[in-house]
C-alpha cells in the first residue's frame, strides 16, 4: 500500500498532535497529581522558575533514589509532617508541583522522568550519561531544602 505525500503529512501531524497530549509512559501513577498529560506537566513548569535566593533550610527529613533504567525519581518523606504545596526540583532547572507528599514513609511518591519539566517544556533525560541527576531539591514554605545526595535504586 502507498501513502501520498499529504497523505503521510497528515499521518505524522496526527501523531505529533496526539503526542503531546498523552500522558507520560508507563503504568498509571498512584499519585492523582502525577496523572497529567505531558502538555500539562510543562505548562505547569513554565510557570515555575527556581528560587536561588530562597533561605537554605538544609536537610529536609526525606531520601531520593533514581532509576535510570526506567526513568522514574522515588521521593519517601521520613519526617512526622506532611509536605504540602511543593515544588520537587532537579538540578536546579527541571521542576514538578505536588500538592501533597504524606509523612511518616506513607508519603513515597513515584515521578517519572518524564513528568518532570524545565521551563521550555524539556522533559528531565532519561539517560544517566546525558544528564545525570545531580541535586534534587524542595521548596515549600518559601525554603529550599535538600532532599540529600540522590541514591541509584537497586
Amino acid at each position: 500500500m502507498k501513502i501520498s505525500r499529504v497523505g503521510l503529512a497528515v499521518l505524522i501531524t496526527s501523531a505529533a498532535l496526539v503526542g503531546c497530549n498523552a500522558p507520560p509512559p508507563f503504568l498509571p501513577n498512584s499519585n492523582p497529581a502525577l496523572r497529567k498529560t505531558s502538555a500539562q506537566f510543562a505548562a505547569d513548569a513554565a510557570h515555575h522558575h527556581y528560587e536561588s535566593t530562597a533561605p537554605k533550610a538544609g536537610q529536609a527529613n526525606g531520601r531520593v533514589e533514581v532509576d535510570y533504567g526506567i526513568g522514574r525519581l522515588t521521593i519517601a518523606n521520613l519526617s512526622t509532617e506532611d509536605w504540602n504545596d511543593v515544588e520537587i526540583w532537579v538540578n536546579q532547572k527541571y521542576v514538578v508541583s505536588l500538592p501533597k507528599i504524606t509523612g511518616n514513609m506513607q508519603g513515597v511518591v513515584q515521578i517519572n522522568f518524564q513528568s518532570i519539566f524545565d521551563d521550555s517544556g524539556n522533559h528531565l533525560p532519561i539517560s544517566a550519561t546525558e544528564k545525570p541527576v545531580n541535586t534534587v531539591e524542595m521548596f515549600k514554605d518559601g525554603k529550599m531544602y535538600s532532599l540529600g545526595v540522590p541514591h541509584l535504586a537497586d
